[in-house]
């Protein structure tokens, strides 16, 4: 087994980020640093990161967050912030979780988190193009041409988004503000929120509900469950 994907295995990252544990030297295979990404793992070999032995995880978890604002989609903050690890970390003290991509500081909603490294590369990789659908609000009213021009992809930084849908599904004129249902699939950091400022608007609130057909179902704000069988067997299989 190619060496990324078995420390993926073993529970430690994506392979993406098992591939800079490799780079960065902290990787030994029987006693030996490896650096390089194209090594092969056999059953008989013993794996070491960071000077402890890793193996496979034999049953991996898989975990629902609805993430509430005001934490970090980290493992460890070095500002000290709390992180969606603090949330399950005493239910899993000793379980090596990971998130399944990202949500900003201010963003909340549907969050994975796993043990199964090769399952969060398939579904972060860019080819996989799968689309996580947010429920924006933003100030003010939008006109049809704005969402024509979000659903076209807008610049930002000098890259043009790719194609999304969105509909306006709200208008409340006390608070002046639009609630707007939006799916994209490229995983820029801050991608929405960036979208809606590129046709002059401002996001006041930001809350993912699906990954896919992956809905957030039976679960509080700041708190989680396990995955049914059935919708685990749906991420594997995206």
């Amino acid at each position: 087994m190619r060496i990324n994907k078995y420390l993926a295995e073993c529970g430690l990252a994506s392979r993406r980020k098992c591939e800079e544990f490799i780079t960065d030297g902290k990787v030994s295979v029987n006693g030996t640093v490896v650096t390089d990404l194209a090594t092969q793992i056999s059953a008989s070999d013993v794996v070491t990161v960071g000077g402890k032995r890793v193996s496979p995880v034999t049953k991996h978890v898989y975990l629902m967050m609805n993430k509430p604002k005001g934490c970090v989609t980290t493992v460890s903050d070095d500002r000290g912030r709390k992180t969606v690890i603090d949330i399950v970390r005493a239910d899993f003290p000793d379980t090596r979780l990971f998130p399944v991509g990202r949500l900003d500081y201010d963003t909340e909603g549907l969050l994975i988190l796993t043990t199964d490294g090769d399952l969060c590369n398939r579904i972060t990789h860019p080819s996989s193009e799968i689309e996580k659908i947010y429920v924006a609000k933003i100030e003010g009213q939008i006109s049809e041409s704005e969402l024509a021009a979000v659903r076209k992809g807008v610049t930002i930084g000098g890259r043009t988004t790719g194609r999304c849908r969105a509909k306006r599904t709200a208008y409340d004129p006390k608070t002046d503000i639009t609630t707007i249902e939006i799916a994209v699939h490229e995983g820029m950091n801050r991608e929405v929120r960036r979208i809606f400022e590129a046709v002059g608007k401002t996001v006041t609130f930001l809350k993912r509900i699906a990954i896919g057909d992956l809905r957030m179902r039976g679960v509080d704000r700041g708190s989680y469950r396990r995955l049914t069988k059935e919708e685990t067997e749906y991420l594997k299989n995206m």
